[in-house]
């Protein structure tokens, strides 16, 4: 995922004029890696991060790990993202987490990326709540707790992000962390769903087809289904061709049913691997 420069703008009172020059040099930086022209913005950058800037630490960290003006290389990325997580800048926290959760730059260390991914998540940033939420969900650097992980994934998916809405319609819908409840489920998948996330809009095609949390509809399923599965969700080109295949919410189309079969079992899916089989497919 590519990381995005976030220009801060420091409008205080009595600023002295070091402080004053290094926002001008992040500012101008700024101008420079928006037109693309990263080798004149890595020049400002570095000027602006050398007087302790955190934001030109920050945007020195993003060139390092996307490449911009510099040869990639984590390691530089870890050592200016961490600069400017120090003074608190939350961004940077929530980078610098996920470099530790991936062994970005650093050995790979869950209990640091929960440290981070909590700083920058008590201020607010929806993905380190979100990731915060999955580690306490998965035991990654924190004791396994539900309850905790369906809280996080709450404040992420308040504040309208697909992943997390989609994650905690999974809590509802097995009842970790919260009651099981599929109207809550469906609630929060469809936020994501209607945001295009693929998970979230099969996952929804299978509360129509059971009819859990909504009255029953074969054909919602099928149009949620085929959100999904053009967008490469192999659950749910499995699920889309079985629907053909019988004729639910579709008229029967045993070529159709084939081609969607087809293409989860090329993505590995057990299901469809036998379907095929049992079809003589493959």
């Amino acid at each position: 995922m590519i990381k995005k420069l976030v220009l801060l703008l420091f409008i205080v009172i009595g600023l002295t004029t070091s402080a004053q020059t290094a926002q001008e040099l992040v500012n101008k930086g700024v101008e420079y890696y928006e037109v693309g022209d990263y080798t004149n913005a890595l020049k400002y950058f570095q000027q602006a991060a050398e007087q302790g800037n955190a934001k030109a630490q920050y945007n020195l960290g993003v060139c390092y790990e996307n490449g911009q003006g510099v040869p990639q290389s984590y390691t530089e990325a870890v050592k200016w993202y961490r600069k400017a997580a120090e003074q608190g800048l939350a961004q940077a926290q929530y980078n610098l987490g996920f470099c530790y959760k991936n062994g970005q730059g650093v050995a790979q260390n869950y209990t640091e990326a929960v440290k981070w991914y909590r700083k920058a998540a008590e201020q607010g940033v929806a993905q380190a709540q979100c990731n915060l939420g999955f580690c306490y969900k998965n035991g990654q650097g924190v004791a396994q707790n539900y309850t905790e992980a369906v809280k996080w994934y709450r404040k992420a998916a308040e504040q309208g992000l697909a992943h997390a809405q989609y994650n905690l319609g999974l809590c509802y819908s097995n009842g970790q962390g919260v009651p099981q409840n599929y109207t809550e489920a469906v609630k929060w998948y469809r936020k994501a769903a209607e945001q295009g996330y693929a998970q979230a809009q099969s996952n929804l095609g299978g509360c129509y087809y059971n009819g859990q949390g909504v009255p029953q509809s074969y054909t919602e399923a099928v149009k949620w289904y085929r959100k999904a599965a053009e967008q490469g969700d192999a659950l749910a080109q499995y699920n889309l061709g079985g629907c053909y295949y019988v004729g639910q919410g579709v008229a029967q189309n045993y070529t159709e049913a084939v081609k969607w079969i087809k293409k989860a079992a090329k993505q590995g899916d057990a299901l469809a691997i036998e379907a095929l089989k049992q079809l003589g497919e493959q």
